[in-house]
């Protein structure tokens, strides 16, 4: 019997994995994995700030059986909303990772077609969109949540340029039918014009507002309505007669949109044949895995109307590990390409994609599995950092309680305890066969403001808080001003600055002294110049001597698809190009010119902001046998890159903010008016329910404060949302009152 299981083991790793124990002369096989890769679906839940996302999560939690009580946001008691600054505020700030099993509702009872869901709730407000980001990029899946008053709002752009950048699969859910003022015609039709015109409604709501009841599926054209206290029971009825015709004709055009992406499937239904349900599914199934179509379900969470039907969708729409494609990396020792298969088989891989210190266990480090699997008690090799860490413990995350875990799988995900040199980004790999994964990509943080301890004691401990505190969030940054020694904190925007000031107090106990919110300037050059500079110091022994010359413009943006060159080293916001030839300047200096530059970049020309889009190119230099030091150099390449910027038009910028105020028509005047003082510029507006949204650029450096003026402008009706668009040049006397102040 053993020879045999293990027979089948080896033929098919992926749907029964053993794991050999001893006992006596017997060998025990035990099966490790419980759930096969096809029965997983990793994904999220994203929304713009009060879609009613969270909501929705503790309705799919109830469903599947985690919980037994629905948590309410308004009454603090949700379990993905589970930091004490959650509750209070009534948002989301931490995305929470939660683990749970669903029956699809048209399988009955039967167990066998359970799918385990990984399900990561991210928050909506736009600072802490860094939440989405990194998990859009270790996730499979996600179900985008719309307000059914509002359609599509800026986050909900925002998400949906983050998951179109990973390649992240869609379904969509309009929410909040029961709303006064609820549309689910106009919602959807904001999700073709301002997401994706390739959205297909799948379900049409019956009654809106307080007359919200139900929802047709129209795939089987029936009508579902959600009885019983919680909307457990789920009834199948013939669809009303007055929404028959709309059925029918939406029910025509969702077919025709499916059907167009598969050739064979799409000439029967040209003939005229029937297209069954189960054909229809696998067809929609690999367009929504292709990116090609998003399907459309609606219904009310609040109400418990639709979610059930929802989760279904994820088991039939939405991708398994096995359905997307293998992950890409780098050998970091050859630097050749290579790719890993979701299987248990191939070698280890897994990222890094999020840290949470937890006061009782420690750091936890989330990853996901890619490849092979990992055992706690065991090495885990770091390949970005080239270091190897015991793995002591291993949990599964439901928000903020844990089960341990003994080993780990391809697709999974899961938290390591205790890892002391893990960061966001890291790759976990066989070390045999070490690859590194592609890192996340953050936004730079566009807020600052000056922290200072209040007593001693405080002091010795903030220097950890904040430090811990920047290794969970990428975004939240700590830096010092070298000329006054004060620290800075910098990051998205006021309320994650609060919170983090905030959490400094509660987790770690430090008091802290802030300053006012600053604008994170920057400075860039518009032209081109060059410059050389000799750095020659003669000491009573060895002297020290660099030379170099550099020349200096404004770095062009990178061709999609084009390749750097050899020569050049590119980042973000700076390139350096190393045209040396004939070995003028030693190979052993090219980086510590390099760094001399980076250095003279973090002080800028005009005020002292850090520079960027900058392209510098080392075009000649000479040295000395004897006196040129690495040292030597950086001072050189620092001097000449300070000397050339100064000719070179170096200018400000500010960050300019996407701006959207929803309030009462009566006070548009009021608003466009209030927009214009600040500098800004009126892009449109377009009806918001019973209000109006009105769309714009304005400079970050005018809106601190502009939530209390708006809420006094309109009666307390109105209400904003800011996000970072793109950073720009300020005008001649802005720049002006900027350097004034920093002298």
């Amino acid at each position: 019997m053993e020879l045999l299981l293990l027979f089948i083991n080896l033929l098919n790793p992926e749907k029964i994995n053993l794991d050999s124990r001893f006992r006596g002369n017997d060998i025990l096989y035990i099966m490790n994995r419980d759930y096969p890769l096809e029965k997983v679906r990793n994904f999220g839940i994203i929304a713009h700030i009060d879609a009613g996302k969270t909501t929705t999560s503790e309705r799919i939690l109830y469903y599947t059986g985690m919980t037994h009580k629905i948590g309410e946001v308004h009454d603090g008691d949700t379990v993905t909303d589970w930091m004490e600054q959650e509750r209070e505020r009534g948002i989301t700030i931490t995305a929470a990772a939660i683990t749970c099993f669903w029956n699809p509702t048209y399988m009955g009872k039967d167990v066998s077609k359970k799918v385990r869901f990984n399900i990561i709730d991210t928050p909506g407000h736009i600072d802490f969109t860094v939440e989405v980001k990194r998990s859009l990029r270790v996730l499979d899946g996600a179900v985008v949540v719309f307000d059914g008053v509002a359609g599509v709002e800026p986050q909900s752009e925002t998400n949906w340029r983050y998951a179109d950048e990973g390649k992240v699969p869609r379904l969509c859910f309009i929410n909040k039918l029961d709303r006064t003022g609820a549309s689910f015609e106009k919602s959807y039709k904001s999700i073709l014009e301002r997401l994706n015109k390739n959205a297909i409604r799948f379900q049409i709501p019956i009654g809106l507002e307080g007359d919200h009841v139900g929802v047709i599926d129209l795939l089987k054209m029936k009508a579902f309505y959600f009885e019983g206290e919680m909307g457990n029971t789920i009834v199948e009825k013939e669809i009303p007669a007055e929404l028959l015709a709309d059925a029918a004709k939406y029910r025509a055009e969702m077919i025709e949109k499916v059907v167009e992406h598969d050739d064979t499937t799409m000439h029967n239904y040209l003939e005229g044949r029937e297209i069954s349900i189960d054909e229809f599914k696998v067809v929609a199934r690999k367009a929504v895995i292709a990116n090609k179509i998003f399907p459309v379900f609606t219904g009310s969470a609040l109400k418990n109307i639709g979610v059930q039907l929802i989760l279904d969708a994820v088991v039939d729409y939405l991708p398994s590990p096995l359905d997307m494609p293998p992950v890409k990396g780098i050998d970091p020792n050859t630097g050749q390409e290579i790719i890993r298969h979701a299987s248990d088989s191939e070698p280890f891989a897994a990222l890094a994609f999020k840290l949470q210190n937890d006061p009782f266990v420690g750091q936890l480090t989330f990853f996901r599995v890619y490849s092979g699997t990992i055992e706690a008690g065991t090495y885990i090799y770091n390949a970005t950092t080239g270091k190897k860490e015991r793995l002591g413990r291993i949990v599964r995350l439901q928000a903020d309680k844990r089960e341990e875990v003994k080993k780990v799988f391809a697709g999974e995900i899961a938290a390591a305890v205790g890892l002391k040199d893990a960061l966001t980004s890291n790759t976990f790999c066989d070390e045999a066969k070490p690859i590194v994964l592609e890192v996340i990509k953050f936004m730079e943080p566009v807020v600052s403001l000056r922290i200072e301890p209040k007593t001693k004691a405080d002091q010795e401990k903030m220097g950890m808080a904040l430090r811990k505190l920047g290794n969970e969030d990428p975004t939240f940054r700590v830096s010092s001003n070298q000329e006054t020694g004060e620290t800075i904190i910098s990051g998205m925007g006021e309320l994650h600055l609060e919170i983090m000031v905030d959490r400094m107090k509660r987790e770690f106990a430090v008091q802290a002294n802030v300053g006012e919110p600053q604008v994170a300037y920057r400075e860039t050059i518009l032209g081109a110049a060059e410059a050389e500079h000799k750095y020659i110091k003669q000491t009573g022994g060895k002297g020290q001597y660099g030379h170099v010359r550099l020349n200096l413009k404004p770095m062009e943006p990178l061709v999609p698809g084009a390749k750097v060159k050899k020569n050049i080293s590119r980042y973000d916001d700076f390139e350096f190009v190393n045209s040396i030839k004939g070995g003028v300047i030693p190979n052993e200096f090219i980086p510590a010119v390099e760094k001399g530059v980076h250095e003279a970049m973090d002080r800028g020309i005009v005020a002292g902001f850090k520079m960027v889009n900058i392209s510098c190119e080392l075009t000649f230099g000479s040295y000395h046998d004897v006196d040129s030091s690495e040292i030597a150099y950086k001072i050189a390449a620092s001097q000449a890159f300070q000397d050339a910027a100064k000719r070179a038009k170096p200018v400000i910028l500010e960050p300019i903010m996407k701006l959207e105020i929803v309030a009462p028509e009566k006070y548009m005047g009021d608003i466009n008016g209030s927009i214009a003082s600040k500098r800004g510029q009126v892009e449109g507006s377009e009806p918001r329910g019973q209000a109006v949204a009105i769309h714009a650029k304005v400079p970050l450096s005018e809106m601190f404060g502009y939530t209390t003026s708006l809420r006094s402008m309109t009666s307390g009706q109105g209400s904003a949302m800011m996000e970072f668009d793109h950073y720009e040049v300020v005008p001649g006397n802005v720049e002006k009152e900027i350097v004034e102040k920093r002298k």
